[in-house]
């Protein structure tokens, strides 16, 4: 859960990072889940030293505000997160759109050059696919988490009442 301030803010999505290979991109995910209130899940190993310049230099100070938790392993962390598991993938037959998401749900992001191994992808309980313009691979992967948690945050918001300040 991200804080600001010593207060609590969260969305009820989690961002999970499966064994990133670029620092740069987790400090991006650093700054992603603190800007959408959302808790950040690293499964290692990671392809760079954890104290590495790069993740600092991207994320800015926004790590005090959304600190990763980190998992030594896939079994550690599905032994720590054992809810509704949402791959994000190139191969999603389901457009992010189109998913209800819930309260509680992890939203998991494979490594940047191979995703997520076989085992992981068909274990999800869905497989979703951020739409794109013909011709292209993909959306860098902390891009990809930022879309897909911005349509989470504008479902939740749509389905959450109103309060007077907000009116």
């Amino acid at each position: 859960m991200a804080s600001r301030n010593g207060k609590e803010i969260k969305m009820g999505i989690g961002l999970a990072l499966f064994q990133p290979e670029i620092a740069a991109n987790l400090g991006a995910a650093i700054r992603i889940a603190a800007c959408f209130g959302a808790e950040l899940h690293v499964i290692e190993p990671c392809g760079f030293p954890w104290k590495s310049k790069d993740i600092d230099r991207v994320a800015m100070d926004y790590g005090t505000w959304a600190q990763p938790r980190r998992h030594a392993s896939w079994a550690a962390y599905r032994a720590a997160y054992p809810g509704r598991l949402i791959v994000l993938t190139t191969q999603g037959s389901v457009p992010h759109h189109q998913v209800a998401y819930q309260d509680g749900d992890h939203l998991l992001i494979g490594q940047e050059s191979a995703g997520v191994p076989a085992h992981i992808h068909d274990s999800a309980d869905a497989r979703v696919r951020i739409p794109l313009a013909p011709g292209v691979r993909s959306l860098n992967m902390a891009v990809a988490g930022a879309v897909a948690l911005a349509e989470a945050q504008r479902q939740f918001a749509i389905a959450a009442p109103a309060t007077p300040s907000q009116v």
